[in-house]
């Protein structure tokens, strides 16, 4: 609200005036004394609890405390595990709930691995002024000494700047508020590794084009340990329509006998709706030839001109291929052509590009990214070709290490992602596409994965469901 008084937004942010410094409470310089100082506008969880907080105060701590305040509220999974991660005590009398759901719970893995391990960029390296070549960047030792000596560079500046005359007479809290955030989680980081060293894998540095480094990522290989402290109520309900209890357990560190799982025998979907056909073009893998790849192609662009008329969807397993897909389309096939990504080279976002597949009526999508989490429904696509299965990246020290830990993991990641990719197009009972899959690794992963494949998938895919 404060910011509204000031015309340069960037003189706001260095003032203190702005939510975009994400820092409610700081240590301010009055007097010649530091003290703590709470932004204006921030109420208390009483105050909001009691109805008393005032009318200008800030929205999101409003909605936030609501959401503790109140008997059931929704939250997203990073701002809920921000909580169960960082702030669980001072929360403790409002997260005394009864029952936690969990929607999408085949991604839980993935939102917790964002609060454990560490990835560390060559942009940080150089802020705390690190000689890069004194790091093994694929000894976690060495990553271990990286994320010390990063937090005591970080302390050194946030104490060096604090005390200069420059910040005594023009604090930049947003300067400080960035560099105690890197700080801390530096300083958790190397507190989460050392507790169990041998459950931390330093996956390969990635380097630009020049060979130079630019970020590593320290991750553990099983999240079990640090999954039970994000699910402390009584009961827990996980909804997915693609989890198989036996890897979902194992995953989550959860016994089976404690468990009871409901796998819906028949889908609420019509079966022709959403039919599956299964053409086994050729194996792509990396060793498949290029006569492989151009066979698959070629069967993309001969479905293509059969929905000449129509929206969809080609799904496939990287950014590379997408681009060679592209390249080999016929041209009156690669001018409906898309490709949709998470980042996209134009600036464009995700929703911005599906925006403008909607204004096409004979537009179609092509991503290695849209498995899940995109919302197709009705004629935004009425097809989607599945060129490559999508296995995880094999080549990722921690995804190796995590087959060798969880045999069936490897199988079990690649079925939730194929699953999830047959949904993205018919969302409702009376929504329907023609999905075609020309991989014929999805006959190998199918059948490797038989005893993982939920019930309501029995009936498109020829199984028996006796």
């Amino acid at each position: 609200m404060a910011a509204e008084k000031v015309d340069n937004s960037r003189r706001a942010m260095r003032w203190g005036l702005t939510c975009d410094k994400g820092q409610c409470q700081e240590r301010i310089s009055k007097n010649g004394k530091e003290v703590f100082e709470v932004c204006k506008f921030k109420p208390t969880i009483k105050q909001v609890e009691e109805n008393t907080a005032d009318s200008q105060s800030c929205h999101y701590y409003i909605q936030k405390y609501d959401a503790l305040v109140s008997k059931h509220s929704l939250w997203n999974y990073h701002a809920f595990f921000t909580i169960m991660k960082f702030n669980k005590k001072l929360f403790e009398e409002y997260l005394d709930r009864k029952v936690t759901i969990f929607d999408e719970a085949h991604k839980i893995e993935d939102q917790i691995i964002q609060f454990v391990g560490f990835d560390i960029f060559s942009g940080q390296v150089d802020e705390c002024n690190l000689n890069l070549e004194k790091y093994n960047f694929t000894d976690l030792d060495s990553m271990i000494q990286l994320t010390d000596d990063m937090a005591y560079s970080y302390a050194k500046k946030i104490k060096d700047i604090k005390e200069s005359s420059a910040f005594q007479s023009d604090p930049d809290y947003e300067l400080i508020t960035g560099l105690e955030r890197r700080h801390d989680r530096s300083a958790q980081a190397k507190i989460d590794i050392m507790t169990d060293k041998d459950n931390f894998v330093v996956n390969d540095p990635v380097k630009d084009f020049n060979g130079n480094f630019r970020t590593v990522s320290v991750k553990p290989i099983d999240i079990s340990k640090f999954a039970n402290s994000f699910f402390e109520t009584e009961y827990q309900i996980f909804m997915s329509a693609t989890i198989d209890k036996s890897s979902f357990c194992e995953n989550m560190g959860l016994r089976k006998d404690d468990v009871a799982f409901v796998d819906t025998i028949k889908s609420p979907f019509p079966i022709e709706n959403r039919t599956i056909d299964l053409l086994n073009i050729r194996r792509l893998s990396y060793g498949s030839t290029e006569e492989d790849e151009l066979e698959v192609i070629k069967t993309i662009d001969r479905i293509m001109d059969e929905h000449s008329d129509e929206r969809g969807l080609i799904l496939t397993s990287s950014i590379p291929r997408c681009q060679k897909i592209l390249r080999y389309l016929s041209p009156k096939n690669t001018q409906r052509i898309r490709i949709c990504h998470s980042r996209n080279q134009d600036g464009k976002t995700q929703d911005e590009i599906i925006s403008e597949h909607a204004a096409d009526p004979t537009g179609v999508l092509l991503s290695s990214s849209l498995w899940e989490g995109v919302d197709l429904k009705d004629d935004l696509s009425r097809f989607q070709i599945i060129a490559k299965v999508p296995y995880p990246n094999y080549t990722e020290k921690r995804t190796k290490a995590k087959m060798s830990k969880f045999p069936t993991w490897y199988t079990s990641q690649t079925l939730t992602k194929l699953l999830q990719g047959f949904g993205r197009s018919i969302r409702s009972d009376d929504d329907w596409a023609k999905t075609y899959v020309l991989d014929t690794a999805a006959n190998n992963v199918f059948f490797k994965a038989q005893q993982m494949i939920p019930r309501a998938y029995y009936d498109v895919l020829g199984m028996d469901n006796q």
